[in-house]
């Protein structure tokens, strides 16, 4: 009996270590929302996430048609309907060379990822205009180009476009499409015949954001190439690289991707996005985002998860102990190294705000097995009995640490840990007889 109410105990300041352990866990999701916030203010000082778009080109129309019809008096008459329109013509090659230049803001303790994307642009129409339907007589006036952007505060300097090898000049506002694309416009010259001008399109800019860079494929074939010195690319959106090398070291990467019409979706969803009466972000595209690689407050809260874990082996270590050397630990005794233990994630948060994710690890770790120990040489009466717990929390740290960088085998990982626990545990206790050391205790 009193060998059951000494695990009950235990049990109750297992359960009672939950409480600071989802308190850490909130200090971890509230630091990731300030960081959140941090990315907005940067957003709104500057330019956001980006989307691109380009380019796509406006040829404005008006109709006249006279239209017969018979009146109550059965007389033929004839009347005139006005109409007027947009006609949207997409590319049909698209070449995009862009060269992304990173940097890093801090706001506080937070870092935000800049970039300038550098971009040369290559692109062809058709110059055909449709048939006019019998008996209309259609009118075009002024055709202009569109380059579609998310942000256009992000837009560096006065972008420079050449239409047919004729220097055009960007004005601000997408005019027709204002309350579907956001962008900026230039016009071109009129239409002679059925024939549009702009046969070939060339563009060159500089746009800014932060975070991500999304790109819309909106030609029949879209040739993209992007490169930069970022070292850690995410790739992600509706399509991914045909090519990519991500260069050891550190030195950056290179994307490409070639995307056709008959594998993309893209070109059909803008075009019914112009006929809509409002935006619409769901277009296919595709994504790169500059990330860190050891996101800070993710690998915090995947390492907290895995308290509890560290609270209950620590306390059957110590059961063990104390049964099989017949000492006499006091639950307050247990509270103290739980909150130790717990202790460890909030100093491994606040530390990987201000250096190196390994380095806060090593530093917090260090630091909460050196108090266990001291605390511990003094419990247990012995300093070798505290270092072999503190070699045994030191083995715990250290699978800790192998189970956060290696996310794809953490959970065959994982699972080996507890099963050689387990095993160790039973093979140590194999020959023990617990009624009598449930009757030696007192």
């Amino acid at each position: 009996m009193k060998l059951l109410l000494r695990f009950l105990a235990m049990g109750a300041l297992v359960l009672a270590l939950l409480v600071p352990l989802s308190l850490i866990r909130g200090t971890i999701h509230e630091r990731q929302a300030y960081r959140d916030q941090a990315i907005e203010r940067v957003a709104q000082g500057s330019a956001g996430e980006q989307r691109l778009m380009a380019p796509l080109r406006v040829v404005p129309w008006s109709d006249v048609t006279q239209v017969q019809y018979t009146d109550k008096e059965g007389v033929t008459r004839t009347h005139t309907e006005r109409s007027s329109g947009t006609l949207l013509h997409l590319p049909k090659t698209l070449d995009l060379r862009g060269d992304i230049v990173p940097e890093t803001r801090r706001i506080g303790v937070f870092e935000v990822r800049v970039y300038r994307l550098r971009a040369h642009l290559a692109a062809s129409f058709d110059t055909r205009l449709p048939a006019v339907p019998a008996g209309t007589t259609r009118t075009y006036g002024r055709p202009y180009l569109v380059l579609g952007v998310s942000d256009v505060r992000g837009l560096v300097g006065v972008p420079k476009v050449l239409a047919d090898g004729r220097a055009l000049r960007f004005e601000p506002g997408t005019r027709d499409y204002s309350a579907r694309i956001s962008g900026v416009s230039a016009t071109l010259p009129g239409v002679d015949g059925q024939v549009a001008p702009a046969a070939a399109v060339r563009m060159e800019f500089v746009l800014a954001g932060t975070e991500a860079l999304s790109i819309v494929p909106l030609a029949d074939r879209n040739q993209i190439a992007i490169d930069s010195a970022w070292p850690h690319p995410s790739f992600g959106g509706d399509f991914l690289p045909t090519n990519r090398t991500i260069h050891a070291g550190g030195k950056g990467f290179e994307a490409s991707w070639d995307i056709s019409s008959l594998a993309s979706q893209a070109r059909l969803q803008v075009a019914e996005m112009a006929l809509s009466t409002g935006t619409d972000n769901g277009v296919e595209q595709l994504q790169i985002r500059l990330v860190d690689p050891v996101e800070v407050y993710a690998q915090a809260d995947r390492a907290s998860k895995y308290g509890i874990l560290f609270v209950l082996l620590t306390f059957v270590g110590f059961a063990l102990f104390e049964l099989i050397r017949r000492l006499s630990i006091h639950p307050l005794q247990y509270l103290l190294v739980g909150l130790a233990l717990a202790i460890f994630f909030l100093l491994l948060l606040s530390l990987a705000e201000h250096m190196a994710f390994w380095k806060a690890y090593l530093a917090a770790a260090a630091a909460c097995i050196g108090l266990q120990f001291t605390y511990l040489s003094g419990v247990l009466g012995s300093a070798r009995r505290a270092a072999g717990f503190a070699v045994m929390l030191t083995a715990l740290y250290a699978a800790l640490y192998s189970l956060l960088v290696s996310e794809d085998n953490a959970l065959l990982m994982g699972s080996l840990l507890l099963f050689g626990i387990l095993a160790a545990i039973m093979w140590i206790t194999r020959k023990l007889d617990w009624y009598a050391l449930g009757a030696t205790l007192r």
